[in-house]
Order: C-alpha cells, then structure tokens, then sequence
C-alpha cells in the first residue's frame, strides 16, 4: 500500500517538475505605441500572441496585430481583449476565431476565413461578422458602441438582435438591455459614451497604419474641432521654436556684402578714362616736327651740290688723271 502510494507520488512530482507547454502563436505585433502588456509583460513589435493571452494597453497605449489567418485586430488606449478562442482550419484559414473585449477601444478586420468563424464578445452582446470591418468602443459599465465600416455587422443582446449594412451605421447596447436602431454615427454617440476618445480611430485621437488605418478614411465625420485645434498647435508648436531663429541675427553679416561694395567703389580708377591725357601728346608740338622734313629739303640742295662736283671730279679725272684733279682741288 505504501509501495502504491509512493509511487503515485513520485509520478506526481515528476508531472509537476515538467516545464508547462507554451501556448502556441496564433499572431504577431504589428506597431507598438507606449504600452501594451501581453501575459509574459511588455509587448514588442514582432512579439507573437498565444492562444488564450490577454493584452493590455495603458492609458495611452496602442497595438496592432495580425493573426495567422489575415485577420487585424487594433487595441485603443486603456483596453483588455483575450483571445478567447483559436481553432485552426489550414494554413491560411481557421475554423472558430473568437475575441472576448472586456473594455476599451478596438477595431477589426476580418481575414481569410469564413465568416460564421468570427465571434466578438462584449459585455453587452456578440458581434456577428459579414466580411467585416468594424470599430467597437467598451464603457467601464459596459455600456457597447459599434460603427461599420465595411461589410455587415449583426449585434445581439439581451434586447434582441441589429443589423448594421450602411458604412458608419452606430448601434449602442447596455448589459441586459435594449439595443438602438442602426443610424449614422455623429458626435452625440461620444456623448452618450461620455469621453470624447471612446472612438479614438474614427475621431483622430489615435492614428492607425496600414490596412487599418486605411479603412477608417473620412472617419464617418467624427474628426473633432478639437483635432483640428491639435493640429494648429502641432504645427504651432514648431512655429514657436522660429522665434529662437535668432540666429537670424547672425544674418547682419549680410551687411558684409555691402563691404565688398569698396570693391566696387574701386573702380574709382575710372579715371582711366581721363588717360585720354596720353592723346594731349599729339598737342601741336607734333605738326612742328613735320618742320624737319624742310630741313631735308636743305640738305638734298647739298647733295644736289656736291653731286654736281663730284661730276667735275670725273670729268678732271678723265681729262687730267687724279694729280690734276688734286692741284685744282689745292687752288
């Protein structure tokens, strides 16, 4: 009996000591802003999410994710959602797909699975799927918003069941009561939720990417005043660190430039164009010179004289020889 017990025991603590099996991956992180929790602590992007985690944002945090099968999940601020569910159908496809969102913010976008594999649970009923995609905003009450995006929606609760089949159709459920009519989502539905974020995707408080971020354009005309009073401040605000542009001072060396202006003063040696003083040269004393060529005239009267010897020196050389010439010349 002892032997028994022992060894039931024994196997027991062998059972114990076993490392527990991780859950297995059904997805990933996508973006990761501020703070999101997973069960093993801080998410990252590319972290993966198991079957049956819960995921956490902070006050102002924000994850988006994708799952094996296509299908995107964004997580608002101040949010919990479990994945309740993850039945696999193939690799690209699964059979049951099911998202408890206890409260908080979200938005949808069904993947590569059938339809009837898609179930949302809230506090205050289960979003159907049609090829889907969706927001959904949780009250700490409970207290359930849904808006279309695309596809068609089915919301049912203890007040019966609505369809939702025109973008930006809005329903609001309490926990055990009715249901609104489906009608066009305005800024009244944020008043009834009572924070002007509860639909951070659609009113501009939280910016999404990719296919997420695309399939809410327009945002069924939620952008606030107040948004767009953000926005002027954003761009303000660096509009504000111009006025340190003081450096704007140290543009006075632009007056520098005008230093350069002596250069162009140098040319004050425009008084080259008084060097017209080298033509004074040419002053009447040149029209004297031409005088000289009078003088020439003189002297070729005394080459004309001497020529005229020098013929009479031929002729005595001829008649007389060179002595005669010589005696005359003595004379």
């Amino acid at each position: 009996m002892w032997g028994l017990r022992g060894a039931v025991a024994a196997a027991l603590s062998i059972t114990l000591s076993m490392p527990v099996m991780a859950a297995e991956p059904v997805g990933e992180a996508l973006l990761i802003r501020t703070e999101v929790r997973g069960a093993g602590g801080p998410l990252e992007v590319k972290d993966k999410v198991h079957r049956n985690e819960q995921i956490k944002t902070s006050q102002s945090g924000l994850g988006q994710f994708v799952f094996q099968d296509g299908t995107k999940l964004a997580v608002g601020w101040g949010s919990s959602v479990t994945i309740d569910k993850f039945v696999y159908d193939d690799s690209s496809s699964v059979k049951r797909l099911s998202i408890k969102a206890a409260k908080g913010t979200f938005r949808w976008i069904s993947g590569n699975s059938k339809s009837s594999a898609y179930e949302i649970l809230t506090p205050a009923g289960t979003i159907g799927v049609r090829g889907t995609a969706f927001d959904v905003s949780i009250r700490p009450d409970g207290t359930t918003a849904v808006v279309l995006l695309s596809g068609r929606v089915s919301f049912c609760g203890a007040g019966g069941c609505k369809q939702l089949t025109r973008r930006c159709d809005c329903v609001i459920a309490k926990p055990g009561g009715a249901i609104t009519d489906p009608k066009r989502v305005t800024r009244d539905v944020l008043r009834t939720l009572g924070n002007q974020r509860s639909l951070p995707f659609l009113s501009g408080t939280q910016q999404l990417t990719g296919g997420l971020g695309n399939v809410g354009v327009g945002g069924c005309g939620l952008a606030s005043v107040d948004i767009q009073k953000d926005r002027i401040q954003q761009r303000a605000a660096p509009e504000r660190p111009a006025p340190p542009a003081p450096p704007d001072p140290p543009a006075p060396p632009a007056p520098a430039p005008p230093a350069a202006a002596p250069l162009a003063a140098a040319p004050t040696p425009q008084a080259e164009p008084e060097a017209p003083v080298p033509p004074d040269k040419p002053k009447p004393d040149k029209p004297h010179k031409p005088d000289k060529p009078h003088k020439p005239g003189k002297h070729g009267h005394h080459h004309g004289h001497h020529h005229s010897h020098d013929g009479d020196r031929d002729r005595d050389h001829e008649r007389h020889g060179f002595g005669g010439w010589d005696r005359r010349d003595r004379r």
